[in-house]
């Protein structure tokens, strides 16, 4: 009998996430490349001069279709030489970045901004990212990458879905009902949508329903469902510590210990990789199941640390803010994400799918997501641990924090470059939905439903 993933099958896999988080508390640092000063500087100058190379064709601004393609051509000629000498990745690797990952991601922000114009590029790239997930785990359980309607959708429903409840004044109690709403679609409710939001919303759960049958597939919505409550959980947690601070009973960090923030990450990050890898493949063996898992906790607890300056300006809770609010610096917890990195990674090299250099890519993009991290949350680490730790990053950590500000500050130049390549060419739309079929029958409700429609229409 295939397996089902309902909430005690999720609630069982965070508490041997969280056992095997327990045994990475360990006090030295996971043994890995280390670089001298010099070899972090020519990393440096190869970084800096692909950087340069990149704001020279941003600072183009081309003006039509011609020469957006020729600039999508320049830039990927670039990145060799800049991947081989900066971030140290061999051939098969670099092939994979410019020959799978990139096209996929063109291919979605395409189809997103057809589909949606008013989508920022912010928000498209954080679509790019779960797809870049969902299409790894797709080589890794022995399918060809590519990516398919149900990716595409689930991909773009939390850029929708995060939209609305990032919203400064939004209620804890108006994000909830939102989400039981939410929720409602999520079990197969044909829900008439309130807004153009919910309308998207919808559509890109009907593009799933339409690639996996819930008679059929059961186990894809029950992944939906568990990411779901887990954001649900997430959003009441973070409802009880407004409610808290405000009425003045308690500090905002006070409503929940530790392991009640750790059970949260693990379920939320777990799950929403889990939906990933049956989105590749439905049908997953145990040992699937909690490496996807365990990777989606990885990936939350990574988030966590790069957020911590976000998390504490708007009174988000986890590990990591608890900490600092605690007074104690994050080396212990940085230590921890590390070896758990390195416990994941492992997981995934005995898998039988999935080339060599693929697996490699991946770890060292794990592994390089903490240490990025950790070069912006400096200050709220030791200066001994930084200095045993900065030997086993590519880059200086002072280096990578400035070029992280000086991204942020020229965010107008790379937003020039990515319509580039989004405008470069129509693209291959033969495996992705026209959507005539995937939205509400017109005239069901005006507004929303209609401008949706209408908008479905105009590209397909």
């Amino acid at each position: 009998m295939e397996q089902r993933y309902r909430w005690p099958w999720v609630e069982a896999q965070v508490e041997q996430s969280i056992e095997r988080w327990k045994l990475c508390a360990l006090p030295s640092i996971p043994h890995s490349t280390r670089f001298s000063i010099k070899e972090q500087r020519v990393h440096e100058k190869a970084y800096d001069e692909g950087l340069r190379a990149v704001e020279r064709e941003a600072g183009r601004a081309p003006r039509n279709r011609a020469d957006r393609l020729q600039a999508q051509q320049r830039v990927v000629a670039l990145f060799p030489r800049f991947a081989s000498v900066a971030l140290g990745l061999e051939g098969e690797e670099v092939d994979l970045i410019t020959g799978k990952f990139l096209p996929i991601g063109t291919e979605l922000a395409r189809w997103a901004r057809s589909f949606d114009r008013t989508l920022s590029n912010a928000d498209t790239i954080q679509a790019c990212r779960n797809a870049w997930t969902c299409c790894g785990l797709q080589a890794l359980l022995g399918q060809p990458m590519a990516l398919t309607p149900s990716i595409l959708a689930y991909s773009l429903l939390y850029p929708y879905s995060d939209n609305y409840l990032d919203q400064p004044g939004l209620s804890t109690e108006e994000k909830l009902q939102f989400s039981e709403r939410f929720r409602q679609r999520l079990c197969g409710e044909l829900l008439l949508p309130a807004d153009p939001r919910e309308a998207a919303i919808w559509t890109m759960v009907q593009l799933i329903e339409q690639q996996y049958s819930r008679l059929e597939h059961p186990q894809v919505f029950d992944c939906l469902l568990a990411i779901h409550r887990a954001q649900e959980q997430s959003i009441a947690q973070l409802g009880n510590s407004d409610r808290s601070r405000n009425s003045g009973h308690g500090s905002l960090h006070g409503s929940l210990d530790s392991a009640g923030l750790l059970r949260i990450s693990c379920a939320k990050g777990g799950a929403s990789v889990l939906a990933d890898a049956c989105l590749a493949q439905p049908w997953l063996s145990p040992e699937e199941a909690g490496f996807a898992f365990d990777w989606g906790v990885l990936l939350q607890l990574g988030d966590d640390l790069q957020d911590v300056r976000e998390d504490l300006e708007r009174g988000s809770v986890t590990l990591f803010t608890r900490a600092v609010t605690q007074g104690k610096p994050l080396d212990a917890l940085i230590l921890q994400l590390l070896h758990f990195s390195r416990q994941v990674a492992d997981r995934m090299d005995p898998m039988p799918c999935g080339i060599p250099g693929l697996k490699s890519l991946l770890r060292v993009s794990l592994h390089s997501l903490i240490l990025m991290a950790v070069a912006d949350v400096q200050s709220f680490c030791s200066p001994q641990f930084l200095a045993d730790l900065e030997p086993y990053s590519s880059f200086g950590f002072n280096f990578l924090r400035t070029r992280n500000e000086s991204l942020t500050g020229r965010q107008a130049f790379y937003d020039v470059l990515f319509d580039a390549f989004v405008e470069a060419g129509p693209g291959d739309r033969s495996r992705l939905p026209l959507l005539r079929n995937c939205c509400f029958e017109p005239g069901v409700q005006p507004g929303a439903a209609g401008e949706l429609r209408a908008l479905s229409n105009s590209f397909a």
